[in-house]
C-alpha cells in the first residue's frame, strides 16, 4: 500500500492543515519538493513557470529554490529579475499561507524588490514569519532574502498581504 493519500487538485483545498499535511508526505519521497513545487504551481500557474522546489516547509519558515536555467535568463545572462520577483512571492506565499487559520485566506496586494546583485546559480529564498492567527480582515507584510549558492543575498523581497475570512 501506498504511503501517499490520493490527491487530486480539485479536492485539495489550499487551507494551511491540508498544505502542511501534502508536504508531510511529499518530502519524504526522493524529489518530493520538486512535487509539491509543481503543485503550487498547478494552484497558481504563474508560480509555476520557474519550477520551484521548496525544501523546508513549516508554520512560519519557507524554504524555495530554483535552478539558473535557460528559461529564467535575462540577456545578461543572469536570472531574470521577474523570475526572483516570483521566487520571492513563492516563498512568502508558502510562509504566510501554512500559517494562517483554515478559515482564513490571502491574497498579496503589493510586492517589492530591491535587487542587490546579479543573480547566477540556483537562487534559494528564504522567509520567516510570524502571521495573525485570525481571519479578521487584516494586512501584513512578510520579507524573504534570496540567496545565491556561497551564500550571497541577492535580493529582498517584501509582500504585503490581505488576510481575511473564505
Amino acid at each position: 500500500m501506498s504511503p501517499l493519500p490520493k490527491l487530486s487538485l480539485k479536492s485539495l483545498q489550499p487551507t494551511a492543515s491540508n498544505l502542511l499535511k501534502v508536504w508531510g508526505v511529499l518530502q519524504q519521497v526522493p524529489k518530493g519538493g520538486v512535487l509539491f513545487g509543481r503543485l503550487i504551481g498547478r494552484m497558481a500557474a504563474y508560480t509555476g513557470s520557474v519550477r520551484p522546489e521548496v525544501v523546508v516547509l513549516e508554520k512560519g519558515h519557507a524554504v524555495v529554490r530554483i535552478q539558473d536555467t535557460a528559461k529564467v535568463r535575462n540577456h545578461l545572462k543572469s536570472v531574470h529579475a521577474v523570475a526572483l520577483m516570483n521566487l520571492g512571492e513563492a516563498v512568502t506565499g508558502v510562509a504566510m499561507l501554512v500559517s494562517v487559520p483554515d478559515d482564513a485566506r490571502g491574497i498579496v496586494t503589493r510586492l517589492e524588490m530591491d535587487y542587490l546583485k546579479k543573480a547566477r546559480g540556483p537562487i534559494t529564498g528564504e522567509c520567516f514569519c510570524d502571521p495573525p492567527q485570525t481571519s479578521e480582515k487584516t494586512r501584513y507584510e512578510v520579507v524573504g532574502e534570496l540567496k545565491d549558492a556561497s551564500g550571497e543575498v541577492v535580493a529582498k523581497v517584501k509582500a504585503h498581504w490581505l488576510i481575511g475570512p473564505k
